[in-house]
């Protein structure tokens, strides 16, 4: 997963309006940037971006929202708290990587694998 310098970091959250999965995202990840606040760690600012404010955005993002990104690190259908705590933590807490990289949900909801 891409490293960022938390010191020149924004977390993303590309969602829409009335979108109860990116709401509960948004909730998610304030709750665990406050944690890290709390503990000392790096905890960015979070711009929300309306994908029905950019073609290129709906087209990029419609079937995935609600998705984060850090960096040049992202996180597709971010819903899981697990996985929502787990990209902020791998991406916050360490040094820059080069390169994109694009972590997706891969787990179908009700299975075995998937996380709460």
């Amino acid at each position: 997963m891409s490293r960022t310098d938390p010191a020149a970091t924004v977390v993303v959250l590309y969602g829409a309006p009335g979108c109860h999965l990116c709401e509960d995202a948004r909730a998610l990840v304030d709750a665990h940037l406050d944690a890290r606040r709390s503990s000392g760690r790096a905890a960015p600012p979070v711009l929300v971006r309306d994908i029905h404010g950019d073609d290129g955005l709906l087209r990029a993002f419609m079937e995935t929202i609600p998705v984060l990104e850090v960096g040049t690190a992202r996180l597709e259908l971010a819903t899981s708290p697990a996985r929502i705590r787990g990209f902020l933590d791998a991406t916050l807490d360490a040094g820059p990587s080069p390169g994109p990289d694009v972590v997706s949900q891969d787990v179908a909801p009700g299975s075995a694998g998937a996380d709460a």
